[in-house]
């Protein structure tokens, strides 16, 4: 399912968004507990995590979308954006110049003129609706490779 595919059925569905440039991000920043975080607050809107494999430059999630007042994927979006802010200060606090640049210098023209300062996650992310245990077995299969 496409990104731009706006979710509002309830159900499970199994998300992935990735690093810019696969960069590892998470690790680097010890950022687990800011997805912890996001976690949480997801749950207290009522959906539930029911899986989840955080990587050093991934995050894969198994939610339950309970069709709250917004679609899964301005949730979704919201999320990564507020990750970002910060991820990008745990670098700077870190001296992460040159990734802090790299990540500077990838932000498109149009994104630069809505303020966007850093390109931390890859542009889009991936979202699965989980209909049977088929769906969800081919899907960890192929991602644990």
């Amino acid at each position: 399912m496409s990104v731009h595919t706006p979710v509002n059925r309830k159900g499970i569905y199994f998300i992935t968004f990735t690093c810019f440039n696969w960069l590892h991000l998470i690790e680097i920043t010890k950022a687990y507990d800011l997805v912890y975080k996001w976690f949480h607050y997801l749950n207290n809107k009522g959906n539930s995590i029911l899986g989840y494999v955080i990587m050093p430059n991934h995050i894969h999630i198994l939610i339950y979308y309970a069709k709250t007042s917004q679609n899964l994927n301005p949730i979704i979006g919201n999320g990564k954006r507020f990750l970002a802010y910060d991820i990008v200060r745990r670098l700077k606090e870190l001296g992460e110049f040159s990734i802090l640049s790299s990540m500077h210098h990838a932000v498109k023209h149009k994104d630069k003129e809505r303020n966007k300062k850093h390109e931390v996650w890859h542009g889009t992310f991936d979202i699965k609706r989980v209909q049977n245990g088929k769906i969800y077995f081919t899907e960890i299969k192929l991602y644990a490779r």
